[in-house]
């Protein structure tokens, strides 16, 4: 089974990560996406991230209608911070009858030269690559697709910005997402 690889702190998950997840469904290939819930991002700094578990809980939330696009939390098993080549060794042990893509964003593929072992992320995995404005990508690899994917201009900051200043979020996180966010009060504090 072909599996997509959509990493990520999730900090909150919003409607912008479902739509580059179904996009990949639909479009790459790829049987199934896992959307991996990183609890350390060792590029990002982690004063602002929600506990590791509910950003797993609001992911799961925001799939429980989609059968394909699951919540992953193999990470918080894995040493932090979390390294995406240890990850995808780690899986491709695991599970040796996947083959295993890594998503990410064109910003995000500019940085790779930044990621730990990021050569073998490129010799040994497929990269699925959704252009963000202001990021080309020209990248001449047989193992890299590019994706012109419908891009939302939210971010999880964006969000939690809004939460802060006590303003709905409605219509940019899922229902579920926002219910859950309001009960349990989260990102009301900076």
């Amino acid at each position: 089974m072909k599996i997509g690889l959509y990493f990520g702190s999730f900090n909150p998950v919003h409607n912008g990560h479902l739509i580059i997840a179904q996009h990949v469904l639909n479009f790459s290939g790829a049987d199934k996406v896992w959307m991996m819930v990183t609890p350390q991002n060792p590029l990002k700094n982690s004063n602002s991230l929600l506990n590791e578990n509910d950003r797993y809980h609001l992911v799961q939330l925001a799939l429980k209608d989609h059968p394909n696009i699951i919540a992953n939390n193999q990470e918080f098993t894995l040493p932090r911070p979390s390294y995406t080549i240890d990850t995808l060794t780690y899986l491709s042990q695991k599970y040796p009858q996947h083959e295993f893509s890594v998503t990410m964003g064109s910003d995000s593929f500019s940085n790779i030269h930044r990621w730990k072992n990021y050569e073998q992320i490129l010799k040994n995995y497929s990269i699925i690559i959704y252009q963000r404005p202001g990021f080309e990508v020209n990248e001449n690899n047989n193992r890299i697709e590019i994706l012109q994917a419908p891009l939302l201009d939210i971010s999880s900051t964006f969000i939690r910005e809004l939460i802060l200043q006590q303003k709905n979020i409605q219509f940019l996180v899922p229902s579920s997402v926002k219910e859950y966010i309001d009960e349990n009060n989260y990102y009301k504090i900076k």
